[in-house]
């Protein structure tokens, strides 16, 4: 399910929320990027096609990984 926040993700027998403020890389994404998605570990997803990679941690705790963006000269 994809909506204007954000999307959901069953991962098992979880369904977790992944919303466009907290993960940007997905908002302007292709839909069917955003359902090409790998689970490699139990603690590990990656959009190949989008080239993220996301701990599942960080999409349950989001607060807890802020977005750090670092400008280069």
């Amino acid at each position: 399910n994809i909506s204007g926040q954000g999307f959901w993700l069953l991962l098992g027998d979880r369904e977790l929320f992944l919303s466009f403020k907290d993960f940007p890389w997905f908002e302007s994404a292709p839909v069917a990027k955003i359902l090409k998605v790998e689970w490699p570990q139990a603690d590990h997803l990656y959009w190949p096609d989008l080239d993220v990679d996301l701990s599942v941690e960080s999409i349950e705790h989001p607060e807890r990984f802020p977005l750090v963006s670092v400008a280069r000269a």
